[in-house]
């Protein structure tokens, strides 16, 4: 299996956040999981390497060559893709991903977590969207979606897009037992008002 995770490069957060994303680690190296992350080597980004790296697993970064220029990759990971924009690497960390996982991060997490809900609601992409809501982080973003929803900007399939977890154990269960998603492009006319 390939998982890839969305996560923040911010160091100035709770520790707690570092250490769910170090469980979350551990968790894809003991079930065999390729991992496929944004290749930074600070914050969450760089936890998760250095954590399944730690424990022997398999994990490849995805940067644009501008972010490499000026050394954010981090220097353990071997097995880099580079890009030549942001858009070009958001398409290729969907390639052969079987899954994806949000963990709490920044404008950038939420930019790359909207795309991949837009796209599954299109029918683009139709692995599980899972998202760990450590420390209720996204408790927020939730309301919006239902707030979204409940005013009539969007159809309530979109809160079946995506699973909130609140533990790194749930992520891999949840992954497995959530089907792919089989809804298309032709089904979103039904939601339009």
């Amino acid at each position: 299996m390939q998982v890839c995770v969305y996560c923040a490069s911010s160091a100035k957060i709770d520790s707690i956040y570092f250490d769910a994303t170090s469980k979350l680690a551990k968790e894809f190296v003991n079930h065999n999981v390729d991992v496929v992350f944004g290749g930074g080597s600070s914050g969450l980004m760089g936890q998760l390497a250095d954590s399944v790296l730690a424990n022997g697993g398999k994990i490849k970064g995805i940067m644009p060559q501008f972010m490499n220029e000026v050394e954010w990759g981090h220097k353990g990971v071997s097995d880099f893709v580079y890009t030549q924009s942001m858009h070009e690497r958001k398409a290729k960390f969907l390639e052969g991903t079987d899954a994806l996982v949000a963990l709490p991060g920044g404008v950038g997490t939420f930019e790359e977590l909207f795309e991949a809900i837009t796209l599954k609601k299109l029918g683009q992409f139709t692995k599980p969207i899972v998202v760990l809501n450590t420390k209720n982080y996204f408790d927020p973003f939730r309301t919006l979606m239902q707030h979204a929803c409940d005013e009539g900007f969007m159809g309530i399939e979109y809160m079946e897009s995506f699973t909130l977890v609140n533990e790194p154990h749930e992520v891999l269960p949840t992954i497995i037992k959530m089907a792919n998603w089989t809804k298309g492009l032709l089904d979103a006319g039904k939601y339009r008002h």
